[in-house]
């Protein structure tokens, strides 16, 4: 077997209507992500599994997902391959929540192909998320490629170049000052290297609620940090990133016409749809629905000169 040959292959059945682009969405950080990406209608996805590195890759074709393994972890995330595509993910009750609001009973019809994937793993999610805390996204991802460039490892399989998220011992090991030069300040890059060295502690939680737990626990981790690794993670479709920018504003807008909220009003809006509170979140945001923006935006900043 050579590197550009799967290690593991497997046919997936998803339900009539699966979008693979929109259910695999969260799994990565614009076109350009070094880890993830999407070439001639084929997702292709690099991790690291207990096996070893491993790149799979997700085809839509005549109504079945064809699931592609390269590299030592190949069988393993082919074994899992339905639950990153959101094969697993549990709509039970939805409908009738969504009926609560007319807005989302439409999004739930108009976006029923759109899952939540589970990937069960736990500082891939962090290693985006510390580095999106409180900066634009141009800056994040600046930073979140610019980190994963610089612990280059080539992921196996046919598509490069493609990169692994790099390994959390490594992350852990690196002073703080080496991330400066990527636009991430000292606090970041702590927080990140903190998580780093709690990785396999991390990995072993049990559910998004023993994920929460221990995330909010650490330093520099709060809500809003572990509700976007647990959505993700564990697929936890309740999950409501309180802290966030927009988000209040947006449900704000979409749910009570109101331009501006904040985390409790956004809470009692969304109260209705409990166990789904997250998917509504994410409907909106697949809808492209924003509240109205007043003022100027936020400035790109960047700490590489200090």
């Amino acid at each position: 077997m050579t590197n550009t040959e799967p290690a593991a292959t497997r046919v997936l059945r998803p339900p009539v209507g699966y979008r693979l682009a929109a259910s695999v969405h969260a799994l990565t950080f614009t076109p350009y992500d070094p880890c993830a990406r999407f070439v001639d209608g084929t997702f292709w996805w690099a991790t690291r599994t207990p096996d070893g590195p491993a790149t799979l890759a997700l085809r839509s074709s005549a109504g079945e997902l064809l699931a592609e393994g390269y590299g030592p972890g190949g069988a393993h995330v082919v074994a899992r391959a339905d639950a990153i595509a959101g094969l697993h993910d549990d709509l039970t009750g939805f409908v009738e929540l969504a009926g609560a609001h007319p807005l989302v009973a439409r999004l739930a019809r108009e976006h029923r192909g759109l899952r939540m994937p589970r990937t069960g793993q736990v500082f891939a999610r962090l290693l985006r998320v510390v580095l999106e805390q409180k900066v634009t996204v141009k800056e994040a991802y600046r930073a979140y490629a610019a980190t994963v460039r610089h612990f280059r490892e080539p992921a196996p399989g046919p598509l490069q170049p493609l990169l692994l998220p790099p390994e959390a011992a490594a992350v852990a090991a690196t002073p703080y000052w080496v991330f400066h030069p990527f636009g991430v300040e000292q606090r970041r890059a702590d927080t990140l290297r903190r998580v780093a060295a709690l990785a396999d502690r991390l990995e072993r939680c049990t559910d998004a609620a023993d994920a929460t737990r221990r995330l909010t626990a650490i330093a520099g981790i709060g809500p809003w940090t572990a509700a976007e690794v647990v959505r993700v993670a564990y697929g936890d479709a309740d999950a409501v990133s309180v802290g966030d920018y927009h988000i209040p504003n947006t449900v704000a807008w979409a749910l009570a016409g109101e331009p501006r909220g904040d985390d409790a009003r956004m809470l009692a809006l969304l109260e209705p749809f409990r166990g789904h509170r997250g998917r509504v979140c994410l409907l909106l945001g697949a809808a492209g629905i924003s509240a109205p923006k007043y003022g100027p935006r936020a400035t790109i900043r960047s700490f590489a000169r200090y």
